[in-house]
């Protein structure tokens, strides 16, 4: 139960979402402090209870190896026998495996690479410089550990989503959640397939609710480059372009606090709320390294933070593309009885996030349920 949170998370880590946020059905956050972000321990207490409060038949320390069609059915294979059944929802999320470049065989072997299922603290890594790829919401919440523990941090930057932690004195997922945003559907969103792949939001959840974007890590000493493109002859090649992916990543965020601030004065809540606010740009730096030479020592240690897929090698039915994703509407596979959710916007903005599965379990049962009722 909650593998993932046990074993494959950082010492340090802590929610995204405020604690308030934290909720399933019969089942919420009612502790001293609302507004703070739960650690890795209690993340895995309060699945631990929702286990008892919802009393289910959970099977816990059982490996599912194979999932096939059968009779009108299915047929689950576990490492604890076997189980058939008329329909079968796959819960198994979409961050099974790290996602790592192809290119990172050709890194030198002097350098010791880590994804962040492997990393859980500072102390592990050798000494000296550490290059961080990607700066989402796990590159940029490594960068900073890392370069508080001392060491020369440089950092990787592709497409990013910048948002401040708090605006007019909420938590920004206040505004996602009272302005309707995180409740936009599926079925409304122009390109959902991108939808679906952006990177998470650079964000960190810290007592201080501090923000932690570009800006933040530039100013403790971290250096910037662009997309790492390609390894040749034992140096890293990265991209030009910094300041059109800065601007790009800073106009997203404005437009989104205008729609908060549009929200607000016609829902007739600018009163509840401070004054609107607006951020510095990110800081281009006045020079960028495109190469960064492996071989030389200054880096000892690259941690990918590169975005992570879903594994579904254990799946034995045609449902997933070419790319390695469930084929899905809205959570509905094209296999009649098989159906997904946990994954990102499966029916909702919201649907990758503790307190947003439950409207989409909720339509995604009725389907089900209509459907076995349906097949008698």
């Amino acid at each position: 139960m909650a593998n993932s949170w046990r074993r494959e998370r950082w010492d340090s880590f802590r929610l995204l979402t405020p604690n308030w946020q934290s909720r399933l059905p019969g089942l919420r956050y009612e502790g001293p402090d609302p507004d703070g972000y739960m650690t890795v321990g209690e993340v895995v207490e309060f699945i631990e209870r929702f286990a008892k409060v919802s009393r289910a038949p959970v099977r816990t320390g059982t490996d599912v190896t194979s999932l096939r069609r059968v009779d009108g059915g299915y047929q689950v294979t576990t490492s604890d026998g076997e189980i058939r059944c008329r329909a079968v929802v796959i819960a198994s999320g979409a961050c099974n495996r790290p996602t790592v470049p192809r290119f990172n065989d050709a890194v030198p072997a002097s350098v010791e690479q880590l994804t962040p299922f492997d990393y859980r603290g500072p102390a592990q890594l050798p000494d000296g410089g550490v290059l961080v790829v990607g700066a989402s919401a796990t590159g940029v919440q490594l960068a900073a550990e890392l370069r508080r523990s001392g060491r020369p941090v440089t950092l990787s930057v592709g497409e990013h989503v910048r948002v401040p932690r708090t605006y007019r004195g909420r938590d920004v997922l206040w505004w996602m959640n009272a302005s309707g945003v995180w409740d936009q559907r599926f079925d409304e969103i122009d390109d959902l397939a991108r939808a679906r792949r952006l990177p998470s939001p650079q964000l960190v959840g810290t007592p201080e609710r501090m923000t932690l974007d570009l800006n933040a890590l530039a100013s403790t000493g971290v250096e910037l480059v662009g997309r790492w493109a390609a390894v040749r002859d034992g140096r890293a090649l990265f991209s030009g372009g910094l300041r059109n992916v800065f601007s790009l990543a800073d106009l997203k965020m404005e437009r989104l606090l205008d729609t908060f601030d549009a929200w607000a004065r016609t829902h007739g809540r600018d009163a509840e709320v401070g004054s609107p606010e607006r951020f510095a740009p990110t800081r281009v730096p006045e020079s960028t390294r495109l190469q960064l030479d492996l071989r030389s020592g200054e880096i000892r240690t690259i941690v990918w933070a590169t975005g992570f897929r879903p594994d579904y090698g254990w799946l034995d039915v045609p449902v997933v593309d070419a790319k390695g994703l469930l084929r899905h509407e809205g959570g509905v596979l094209d296999s009649p009885g098989l159906y997904a959710l946990g994954l990102p916007v499966l029916r909702r903005r919201k649907s990758t996030f503790i307190h947003g599965i439950e409207a989409d379990a909720r339509e995604v049962v009725d389907h089900l349920a209509r459907y076995l009722a349906l097949r008698g």
